[in-house]
């Protein structure tokens, strides 16, 4: 029998002292998705941040998480506010940090945005040109909670409705959607 696990990833801050609306956010996403750490591996660009919060909680409570590396992310240690003592699996991308998001978000299943800036918001708007399901969690103080201004009334964000953004303010309704979309993903994948 083939076996292959939901592929979550994360799009979210980098910054070394994240929001802490942000902070309790990502962990109680965390825990919920961990529930099913049999079934997802949590994918990330990495670490710092938000991402090694999300990391840190998924990985305590018995979860895979693999860390897209960028570049210049290579060969970080102990003390450096990037470190991500929590990936289970390095990817090492030999890609900058932008680049290294195109992998992240077209090797996911579904991508949950937990709340970030520019970067975040660019591995979203890949997610959609690649019509991978999004799922973008609002009430956390970053620039990505203003993106359901963006989306029509239907949840899209161009003309072109390549993939409708769920939009969802309750960290653990994220994970658990997450999962449920995920899931529907990976068996159409199996399918073809």
């Amino acid at each position: 029998m083939i076996h292959k696990f939901i592929q979550v990833g994360v799009a979210c801050s980098s910054d070394p002292k994240p929001n802490p609306i942000a902070v309790d956010k990502a962990v109680r996403f965390a825990k919920e998705l961990a529930r099913f750490k049999n079934e997802v591996v949590l994918m990330t660009g990495g670490g710092g941040g938000l991402m090694t919060i999300v990391s840190k909680v998924f990985y305590e409570h018995g979860g895979t998480v693999m860390g897209f590396l960028p570049l210049e992310m290579e060969g970080v240690n102990v003390g450096h506010p990037r470190w991500n003592p929590y990936n289970t699996i390095e990817i090492y991308t030999s890609m900058s940090y932008q680049a290294r998001s195109v992998p992240l978000v077209r090797s996911s299943d579904v991508l949950v945005c937990l709340g970030g800036d520019a970067g975040t918001l660019i591995e979203v708007l890949i997610a959609y040109l690649n019509r991978k399901p999004i799922i973008c969690l609002i009430g956390t103080g970053y620039l990505t909670d203003k993106l359901p201004k963006l989306l029509d009334n239907e949840g899209y964000l161009d003309r072109r409705k390549l993939t409708r953004v769920i939009v969802e303010e309750d960290p653990t309704k994220a994970a658990l959607k997450a999962y449920e979309i995920g899931k529907k993903t990976l068996k159409q994948h199996i399918k073809t």
